[in-house]
């Protein structure tokens, strides 16, 4: 809530994984994770991390430039982002085909069929034909325009300043309405610990399942060497010409017993290119201050952040996020 909240006083956008907010995000998961990692140095070499902690990216950049630990970061948004996209058009989102690329909560598709056709042509269509909810429009304009399905964070770079508005007019944050649902998650899960058939109602679970049934699809795949292809963050080694090798990206991967392994062949689209090419060395940089850093380089890592557009601000609101969060930072942060 208060990754959120600071930031709109500020007159920033205040969200989970983007802009000021999930830098601080990042700042308190590394911290945690360090110890984490060092404790697996020790106790168990040789096994794989396999991390959902947001934001996914920053956190396993820094485990994988730091850290001996092998490292895999998993969201579910490349599986999710198509499908929503084809609901917002009125089409089944299981005849689509979306293979995306980039980084954490900023991937884009480097195709999109349907039916083994174009689908920007029927995304085209369904703005023709007018949408009601904004957000769904604006999502499906911002396709159609770059030609490529984006991840939905992206809302908040291609419409900054209607977000800003939005998020500034609601009376709570997304943070709190988590908050005040979390009675019902929790009763929800005992009464399912109780019973005979066990069974999650997403409407009643954090985030539905779906996430959960990622995590273990992938590491099944790992364990029983099923060499299955699924959306992972990993260090690129060279299958996205589009970042440096020692990057973490988002990309599909070949997944069995011999590790996970990015698929190369793929190119970012070349009209997101330059804001992606921005948020890969905002994205090095908090991991770096994040790891080992000092207050004055984490405020550059701040300063660099697309969603941070001045020095005042990114020092203003560093202060204010940093005397909130004091008892998860470590002292050389403060």
């Amino acid at each position: 809530m208060q990754d959120e909240r600071i930031p709109l006083e500020h007159g920033l956008i205040g969200q989970e994984t983007q802009g000021a907010g999930g830098f601080f995000m990042a700042l308190r998961a590394i911290h945690v994770a360090k110890g984490l990692v060092e404790d697996m140095e020790k106790v168990c070499p040789r096994a794989t991390l396999f991390n959902y902690t947001n934001p996914v990216n920053i956190v396993a950049q820094a485990v994988a430039d730091f850290s001996s630990v092998k490292v895999v970061s998993l969201c579910e948004g490349p599986i999710v982002f198509p499908r929503e996209l084809a609901e917002f058009a009125g089409l089944d989102p299981d005849r689509v085909r979306a293979p995306m690329v980039g980084l954490n909560h900023a991937c884009w598709s480097v195709e999109a069929l349907y039916d083994n056709e174009p689908m920007i042509p029927l995304l085209e269509q369904a703005l023709e034909r007018g949408m009601k909810d904004p957000w769904e429009r604006r999502l499906l304009e911002l396709a159609v325009a770059m030609e490529s399905l984006p991840a939905s964070y992206m809302k908040y770079y291609y419409f900054q300043r209607e977000m800003l508005e939005d998020l500034q007019s609601k009376p709570t944050t997304r943070g709190q309405d988590i908050l005040a649902d979390s009675p019902d998650y929790w009763a929800h899960y005992r009464e399912q610990l109780e019973s005979k058939n066990p069974t999650l109602d997403p409407l009643r679970s954090r985030g539905g399942i779906f996430e959960l049934e990622v995590a273990v699809d992938v590491m099944d795949a790992f364990f029983n060497d099923k060499n299955e292809v699924w959306p992972c963050n990993v260090v690129n080694n060279g299958a996205l010409k589009d970042f440096e090798d020692s990057r973490v990206v988002e990309v599909p991967c070949l997944v069995g017993l011999e590790g996970v392994r990015p698929l190369s062949g793929y190119r970012v689209p070349a009209a997101v290119r330059g804001l992606l090419h921005h948020l890969g060395e905002y994205q090095q940089l908090a991991a770096n201050a994040a790891w080992s850093g000092s207050r004055k380089q984490a405020i550059q890592a701040l300063a660099s952040n697309p969603l941070v557009p001045t020095l005042p601000l990114a020092q203003t609101v560093y202060d204010a996020l940093s005397h909130a969060h004091r008892a998860h930072l470590p002292e050389r942060l403060w």
